[in-house]
């Protein structure tokens, strides 16, 4: 199995669309058995779920996640495990070992907030964005 996580200093980057790298985790048996970092070259959305299928992911852990690249992770049969926050390499871990909490409606609707919204600012991950 092949784990991709948006990435940033360490962590679960909050906002899947808006990542400028992913980390990448080779799982066998349960655990991990390789790891890299891979920049985005500045794609975006729709872009990214395309980019992943190409890398043969086969399961995406993130925070946030707009409806658009739900549908295209979905089409790209790529499994999907949003509301994640903290360590991306723990993450990893306990997906790897199946252990992994996560909330299967997690999704973040960040056009609708006012200018200077970021989804990091109040772990979109943890709620439906519109809800404020």
């Amino acid at each position: 199995m092949k784990i991709a996580i948006p990435y940033e200093d360490g962590q679960i980057f909050q906002h899947f669309g808006h990542t400028a790298r992913f980390k990448l985790y080779d799982v066998q048996d349960g655990k991990i058995v390789a790891a890299q970092v891979l920049d985005t070259n500045g794609s975006g959305h729709g872009a990214l779920a395309g980019l992943l299928q190409a890398l043969n992911v086969d399961a995406l852990i993130c925070g946030g996640i707009g409806g658009g690249a739900r549908m295209a992770l979905d089409a790209a049969g790529i499994r999907l495990y949003g509301g994640v926050q903290g360590s991306a390499d723990e993450a990893a871990r306990a997906l790897a070992e199946g252990r992994l909490t996560f909330d299967p409606d997690a999704h973040c609707d960040h056009h609708d907030h006012g200018e200077g919204h970021t989804c990091g600012e109040h772990a979109c991950g943890e709620h439906t964005c519109g809800q404020h």
